[in-house]
């Protein structure tokens, strides 16, 4: 009894934390971090999808074709995830040369273009000086730049450029005008470059140019060595200069052969009608259960409550992306979470239709049907993880999440059905229900009076 005991005060600590887990719109949860809300797919809440295309032609020869396509699926990753998009997809087309990159949140194209295609390629440049070591301008009146050259330390001559810049570039406020600055720290070889060229450019302007495109001219005001800044940017762009330079160059060139802007209306719509769906349903299987099995039909029904509720709160904190054929597979989950009820109600009937007492019945009847729900629970599981493996060989996400939230659900059911369902029927029970006979049986059904006495005297 006091087992059983322990086992509801568990059970309720689980759905109070899954309540607030659910209800709450930014959770803080120690080793995960924080969570807001629930991550919806690009299906349901819009975004940006894009294949790409890699040039091979500019190769040196003998490289790998399969490595190079490595590292830029792991620099997009890279640019991706620390730019902050939340749950993106970055994956290969098997046999082929293509990227498939989905960013959900990410309504702009030519955005999501400049984050995952552009090199990023830093140059500092000097001006060029007229007679009177003057900066010399062109007809227009703007700065004639060179190429920031000097002599590294292998004694050649090196222009220097973000190749030469440490990984660890981050975006810091000017604490007068709060303005963003990008902050940059070069390696050794960098650093010895950086220190000759700003020590003959001092009182002069020094040019910091991304992509061939002039970004700052700041004047060097004294002798620069291992670190430094880049002014004039807003803040998306320090930040997305920021994580470029981090990243790194592509290994090869990528042109976009495929865009599509997914709205987000489409997508709610989407997601509506499928809530609906799912409430109607399960609203019938509530009605049904308790109509047809009585009380052990009212307790799976408390039990599926308290599954949905632990279901919603481990996809939040996984966390899991919500397609709407995830949100499909939630609510065939429901059903399937159901069944292993069904199961153990009808072996009950069966065990009280043979003379046992209710408790007893009750008990033979989790015990019997255990066997075919773990069996039928395991088949379901490695269909899920067939799904997840076709899903990932052929780019098909969708059936990737289909799998993913499905097998959640598959796994949770289990708990649910055997031990939230016993613990909350031996509770009724335990309150003197187990001598009223007709809140497991329906009209019609007797209890063989015969069998029980001869299981007594057995």
């Amino acid at each position: 009894m006091r087992r059983g005991k322990k086992t509801l005060l568990f059970i309720l600590v689980l759905v109070v934390l899954g309540l607030w887990v659910v209800l709450d719109n930014e959770v803080s949860i120690p080793l995960l971090g924080k969570r807001q809300g629930f991550q919806l797919g690009l299906d349901l809440r819009g975004g940006t999808h894009l294949v790409l295309d890699a040039d091979f032609s500019g190769l040196e020869p003998g490289a790998s074709r399969e490595e190079a396509m490595d590292g830029v699926v792991s620099i997009i990753e890279g640019r991706v995830d620390k730019y902050g998009v939340t749950e993106p997809v970055i994956q290969r087309q098997p046999g082929g040369e293509r990227i498939i990159v989905e960013l959900p949140g990410v309504k702009n194209i030519d955005e999501a273009v400049k984050l995952i295609g552009q090199t990023a390629q830093l140059e500092f440049r000097e001006a060029v000086l007229d007679a009177n070591g003057e900066p010399a301008r062109d007809s227009e009146g703007n700065i004639q730049w060179k190429p920031a050259k000097d002599v590294g330390l292998e004694g050649k001559e090196i222009t220097l450029t973000g190749a030469f810049l440490k990984r660890n570039t981050q975006v810091v406020l000017d604490p007068t005008t709060s303005q963003p600055h990008v902050a940059f720290e070069w390696n050794s070889e960098g650093a010895e470059l950086f220190e000759k060229i700003t020590k003959r450019n001092i009182e002069k302007p020094l040019g910091i140019f991304l992509d061939d495109r002039l970004i700052s001219a700041p004047t060097v005001r004294s002798v620069i060595k291992e670190k430094g800044i880049i002014e004039g940017l807003g803040v998306e762009e320090a930040r997305l200069l920021s994580v470029q330079l981090n990243a790194g160059a592509l290994p090869v060139p990528l042109s976009i052969v495929e865009q599509q802007d997914v709205d987000a209306v489409l997508g709610q719509d989407s997601l509506q009608k499928s809530m609906v769906a799912g409430i109607t349903g399960l609203i019938m299987v509530l009605l049904f259960m308790t109509v047809y099995y009585r009380l052990p039909g009212f307790v799976s029904c408390l039990a599926l409550l308290v599954y949905g509720v632990l279901v919603l709160a481990v996809f939040k904190l996984v966390p899991v992306t919500l397609t709407l054929a995830g949100v499909a597979a939630f609510i065939i989950s429901i059903g399937m979470a159901v069944d292993a009820n069904v199961l153990i109600s009808e072996r009950m009937k069966e065990e009280l239709r043979g003379g046992k007492t209710v408790l007893a019945a009750m008990e033979s009847g989790f015990n019997r049907a255990w066997s075919a729900i773990r069996d039928s629970n395991m088949a379901s599981l490695i269909t899920c993880a067939i799904l997840w493996w076709f899903g990932n060989q052929f780019g098909a996400s969708a059936v990737k999440g289909f799998a993913l939230t499905l097998a959640l659900g598959v796994a949770l059911s289990m708990f649910s059905a055997i031990t939230v369902s016993r613990s909350l029927l031996r509770l009724f029970l335990g309150s003197g229900l187990a001598k009223n006979e007709s809140l497991f049986l329906g009209a019609g059904e007797s209890h063989d009076k015969t069998g029980a006495k001869e299981s007594a005297n057995a």
